[in-house]
């Protein structure tokens, strides 16, 4: 039935499985024997009740299956096998083919139809193709896990009591298709939140697109949240989808959101409340299935009352709120996620810089992080930079840090020199945070700008 010998390259690094499935035992015994020959690691089973048994303990790549068993039809089976064991391959068999089964078979996911008697010399090059096929599913599969591993609860860094609140409401409103919105300053961490949400949830095998919506212009930001039809403004020469409508199933993260302007407001609202929008020049809704995850640093409530959000979306939005608290008030996180910085960023560097000196750690934990998480981050990273040994030493720290550490006085009263030594400092803390813009700094220490230069000539800060 068979040629007496298939001399083909065998490509693959590792011994590649294969399970036979035939009841008939010559032709299952031959074609076993003709893989094995082949270097492959053959399994036999009569029917799809023992074929069932031998997936169950072996990880097998590619099945080789007759159409017609005893027990069932190989067409449906490919379905049952690739609804289970998503990077197997399945290659059918069968002694009558048929357009309608054949058709079946690869709606169901089969790999390829042959008929056994006209496609012998098909069946070993078909192996491999399906070996190749199965090898890239193992992979992209793999690749799934880890991101979805590195956008999970248990990727996010931290074991202070706030932090672990925050956690354990993502992880309970992630089990639901509920609306989230996100609370908290600058670089908190919302955008990984909102990942960790989406991907625990039941649409992680969907898309997950995110969008800052301080980003774009009204226009712009229109039509990257809802696409455009052909010829609906000069340039538009063919229809182009949205985020919103590339995210079908998927979630929506809209970053920023209280900054979004009132008439998208309303648009948006009606994708909450109906699941459908127009395009930028369409005329007919387009509907869709996105689960929104918004997040914002302003306080909304304050901008409904200045009339620059809308109160019915607010309470759209508002569902479920999960406030992430900011690195100061989790001072005791600070040291993991330092040493995390530090072995990402020492990889990236080139360096083997392996440990923190108590002194700098001393010094993150007095900062006050008004950029957290990210500012966090940055200044591991120039730290990094910066250090030739092993070790981070405070002496890599940016220089506002070291003044600090130098004006800071533990466990006595301040003196009228030591209280003025302070104001500089906080006087310093401020320009830095302002990248010396005077007018924001002043407007920051509530005093007026000629206090606000009268204090820096006095100190001998600034130009």
């Amino acid at each position: 039935m068979f040629p007496d010998s298939f001399k083909f390259v065998n490509k693959i690094r590792t011994v590649s499985k294969i399970l036979v499935i035939d009841d008939e035992e010559k032709i299952r015994t031959l074609l076993s024997k003709i893989l094995s020959l082949e270097g492959f690691e053959v399994f036999q089973a009569s029917d799809l009740a023992n074929a069932s048994k031998r997936l169950e303990y072996s990880e097998v790549d590619v099945v080789v299956c007759d159409v017609k068993l005893p027990d069932g039809s190989g067409v449906e089976y490919v379905k049952k096998i690739k609804e289970k064991y998503s990077t197997i391959e399945v290659i059918l068999l069968t002694a009558f083919g048929n357009i309608p089964d054949g058709v079946q078979a690869i709606k169901n996911g089969a790999f390829d139809y042959i008929t056994k008697g006209d496609d012998n010399n098909k069946i070993i090059p078909l192996v491999y193709k399906a070996i190749e096929k199965a090898s890239l599913n193992r992979r992209i599969s793999q690749l799934e896990k880890q991101l979805g591993d590195r956008h999970s609860f248990d990727s996010i860094i931290g074991h202070s009591k706030k932090l672990k609140l925050s956690i354990d409401a993502g992880k309970k409103v992630a089990a639901t298709d509920a609306t989230v919105l996100l609370t908290g300053e600058t670089g908190t961490g919302k955008e990984v939140f909102a990942n960790a949400i989406h991907n625990a949830g039941k649409r992680s095998k969907h898309n997950f697109i995110a969008i800052n919506c301080s980003a774009f212009s009204k226009e712009l930001l229109e039509n990257e949240l809802f696409g455009h039809k052909a010829g609906a403004f000069t340039g538009a020469v063919k229809d182009s989808k949205g985020i919103f409508e590339e995210a079908n199933n998927g979630t929506v993260f809209l970053d920023e959101i209280g900054e979004m302007p009132l008439d998208l407001q309303a648009k948006l609202l009606r994708v909450l409340e109906s699941g459908e929008f127009l395009k930028v020049g369409d005329n007919r809704p387009t509907k869709i299935d996105v689960r929104i995850i918004a997040a914002t640093n302003r306080d909304l409530v304050k901008e409904i009352e200045n009339g620059n959000f809308r109160e019915d979306l607010y309470y759209r939005i508002n569902i479920f709120t999960i406030h992430l608290p900011p690195l100061r008030e989790r001072i005791s996180d600070i040291e993991d996620l330092a040493y995390s910085f530090l072995k990402k960023f020492s990889v990236k560097a080139d360096k083997k810089i392996s440990q923190i000196s108590p002194e700098y750690l001393e010094s993150l934990k007095r900062h006050p992080w008004k950029g957290n998480i990210r500012e966090l981050r940055n200044i591991i990273e120039r730290s990094i930079i910066l250090t030739d040994g092993d070790v981070l030493q405070a002496d890599s720290l940016p220089h506002d840090f070291q003044f600090e550490d130098q004006q800071i006085v533990k466990g006595k009263i301040l003196s009228a020199f030591e209280l003025a030594g302070a104001e500089k400092v906080h006087i310093q803390k401020v320009l830095n945070y302002t990248n010396g813009n005077k007018t924001e700094t002043a407007r920051l220490l509530n005093i007026a700008l000629t206090t606000l230069y009268r204090k820096l000539a006095e100190y001998g800060l600034g130009s």
